[in-house]
């Protein structure tokens, strides 16, 4: 994980997930890109012309401008590679764009507009339609352990094997790996690859895995998850996202849709 695409943006979030960023740089001698999106588009109530919005053109780019030369004047104390792009646009468009060329984008967990209830609009949008693993960071964090335990939730489905096969540099780097699966009533318990699967996969690429089953005992998956990703010391957590469609998530509270809401420890996923 060489490439890495930050998210840069003027947010609560933007601490933790440099630090994150700046800690793969190091664990994996890569190179950091700082991507700002810069949107000048400020719809205002009854100003149907656009004209309010302009006059705030100036300052938005004052302001994408300041935060630049601050964390360029950082970054330029730091000793890991990077550099700088900043465009105009969306986040999420951009973010796609460029993630062609990249092995991992980071995101934060919160959305990047301000507080919100839910998951982050962007970190959904990038898992979704991105062909590049994603790595959200809770605002919470202060780093990323690339060489601490991590556990992986399976299920058996295409996008947990798809995000396995993404973490595969980090698990390698991993203190120790967990295969966790959850049983009981309204877990997926008819999986399309069984755990053992994941374990040979892991196993040939030199990757030794615990495997374990944990009891749903009435909660939440994803609850189950958080909970033993804590208990057990986890400093990253793999997941596929959203095996169901986003809007069904959304409105039944699936795991990635929980999970993205309020995730214990760094989280990679792929879709």
């Amino acid at each position: 994980m060489r490439s890495i695409l930050l998210h840069v943006h003027d947010d609560t979030g933007l601490e933790s997930r440099l630090q994150a960023a700046l800690d793969l740089a190091r664990g994996f001698d890569g190179h950091v890109t700082l991507l700002q999106s810069i949107s000048y588009a400020m719809p205002m109530p009854g100003d149907f012309y656009g004209g309010i919005g302009v006059e705030f053109t100036p300052i938005i780019q004052e302001q994408a401008t300041a935060l630049r030369k601050q964390l360029e004047t950082r970054l330029a104390g730091e000793d890991a590679r990077w550099s700088w792009i900043d465009e105009g646009g969306w986040a999420e468009s951009r973010m796609l764009e460029h993630a062609a060329l990249s092995d991992v984008l980071v995101v934060s967990a919160a959305d990047p507009d301000g507080p919100k209830r839910g998951p982050s609009r962007l970190a959904g949008e990038v898992a979704i339609n991105a062909r590049t693993p994603v790595l959200v960071v809770p605002g919470s964090a202060r780093g990323f352990d690339v060489g601490g335990a991590a556990i992986v939730g399976w299920d058996g489905s295409p996008e947990a094997s798809r995000a396995l096969r993404s973490a595969l540099p980090l698990l390698a780097k991993a203190s120790s790996v967990t295969l966790a699966t959850v049983s009981g009533k309204g877990a997926a318990d008819g999986y399309d690859l069984p755990p053992t699967s994941g374990a040979e996969y892991l196993s040939r690429h030199g990757v030794r895995c615990d495997m374990v089953e944990l009891p749903r005992d009435g909660k939440h998956p994803s609850e189950v998850l958080a909970a033993a990703a804590q208990s057990g010391g986890s400093g990253l957590m793999v997941m596929g996202a959203y095996g169901q469609a986003r809007l069904i998530e959304s409105m039944l509270g699936g795991v990635t849709h929980r999970m993205l809401a309020n995730p214990p420890v760094p989280l990679l996923m792929a879709h």
